[in-house]
């Protein structure tokens, strides 16, 4: 967890830098320089690895578009697939060698810190997306059918970042530690068939967190 994550070094003397900051920043920056490569690369006909990167947009692109529409999954999708990229990034991180063995290099998502940051960032884009719908509409979704309805309504919407939050956290958390503890006891065999197994599920959890964001977004940016 992040409270129990042992600080590497301070940053301008406030900011604590732990393992999990760390492999964000290289996160970030991978992603960085493989957006710019493609982004100065681009070619009628693609090579191998913009193709890849095409595919890959286009299957998000479809993902979103069957959850919000056409107009809904444009508007938004820069956020929600930076949102999907950066879970699976560092959901998968934790599979690479030597990742949470270390202080200085732990999965970010495996830190109840990250994801909950990641469950406010996503609150705060759900409340400025139904903002940006209409003042009257935004409040009026709190009390529809029935104005005693605002204190549950309301609850429901305080409640969603947490649970988006411990949802990722304790899935991946769980794995990493079911996987350490299959080590200990069976050091060969079963080890190497969760990692396999994890390959799938670090995917589906960037996926579950991205696709109840895109049902969150649609129920705020609803009109009549």
């Amino acid at each position: 967890m992040g409270e129990g994550s042992k600080v590497i070094f301070h940053l301008f003397g406030i900011l604590d830098v732990t393992g999990e900051v760390v492999m964000m920043w290289i996160i970030l920056a991978i992603v960085t320089v493989i957006s710019l490569v493609v982004k100065h690369n681009l070619k009628e006909r693609p090579g191998v690895f913009q193709n890849m990167i095409e595919t890959g947009v286009e299957y998000l692109d479809h993902f979103f578009r069957d959850l919000l529409g056409q107009e809904k999954s444009r508007k938004y999708f820069s956020f929600l697939a930076s949102l999907f990229i950066f879970i699976i990034f560092a959901n998968y991180s934790g599979l690479l060698p030597g990742v949470g063995l270390t202080d200085y290099a732990k999965a970010p998502t495996s830190s109840l810190s990250v994801t909950a940051g990641l469950g406010v960032l996503t609150f705060i884009f759900l409340q400025v997306a139904g903002l940006r719908c209409g003042v009257k509409h935004y409040f009026k979704r709190f009390v529809s059918p029935m104005f005693f309805m605002l204190p549950l309504l309301l609850l429901d919407e305080l409640i969603k970042p947490a649970s988006l939050a411990l949802r990722l956290f304790g899935n991946v958390f769980g794995e990493e530690m079911v996987t350490e503890e299959l080590y200990n006891i069976f050091p060969i065999g079963v080890p190497i068939v969760m990692m396999v197994l994890s390959l799938l599920f670090c995917a589906l959890q960037a996926l579950v967190f991205t696709m109840l964001t895109s049902i969150y977004l649609d129920e705020v940016t609803e009109t009549e």
